[in-house]
């Protein structure tokens, strides 16, 4: 075998063997970075600056302790709002938010959005597949609303289909015909065949 041709093959190799440990390391990689950013973020919800270090309160300049302390916070909230009393007190700040101008419109859709994924009013625990551009062409999505006739539309349902690659979608109004439940599958499923075009195993 001539240099030139074995250069050739050692470089194949070399390339192959750098696209094997890509595909092993950047999923791995992404997801610790992923995580890092999610764990700083909240751990900076706290700001460091302000907190006194002559008090005794130095140790919450640590890393770490702010978040301990965030997800303290949210599990005490959530505590408290399943009493009655203050249950109720937590229902009226959220009626005077959802209220007030301007902050009404902001309010009401992120709260909308948390509801849909994680609240007791899920949204995408619907998987369907919906025809919209063919008669023999369906997209992957899911039920969002299953009346729409406030918007003029008898017989129709609202239908989110994401994007592949993308934490955005698109929202359909079609009729209840070209509708086909999907009931072999989880939501979870269904929403992970959706965002990675395709490519992962049901």
């Amino acid at each position: 075998m001539s240099p030139k041709l074995r250069f050739k093959v050692f470089a194949s190799r070399l390339l192959r063997y750098f696209f094997q440990g890509l595909l092993i390391l950047a999923p791995i990689g992404i997801t610790a970075l992923t995580l890092y950013w999610a764990f700083v973020t909240i751990d900076n919800l706290i700001p460091k600056e302000l907190i006194p270090t002559d008090a005794g309160y130095g140790f919450l300049r640590y890393k770490g302790v702010g978040f301990v302390i965030v997800l303290v916070l949210i599990i005490l909230v959530g505590y408290l709002s399943s009493s009655f009393i203050i249950g109720r007190i937590f229902d009226l700040f959220d009626h005077l938010l959802e209220r007030t101008p301007f902050i009404k419109y902001i309010y009401t859709s992120i709260k909308d959005v948390f509801d849909a994924f994680v609240g007791e009013k899920k949204k995408f625990d619907h998987p369907v597949l919906v025809q919209i551009y063919g008669v023999d062409v369906y997209e992957l999505g899911f039920i969002t609303q299953t009346d729409v006739s406030n918007f003029g539309l008898e017989g129709y349902m609202a239908v989110y289909v994401p994007h592949a690659y993308a934490i955005t979608g698109k929202v359909f109004m079609v009729p209840k015909d070209k509708v086909k439940p999907l009931t072999d599958i989880s939501a979870g499923e269904a929403m992970k065949f959706a965002v990675s075009g395709g490519v992962t195993n049901i």
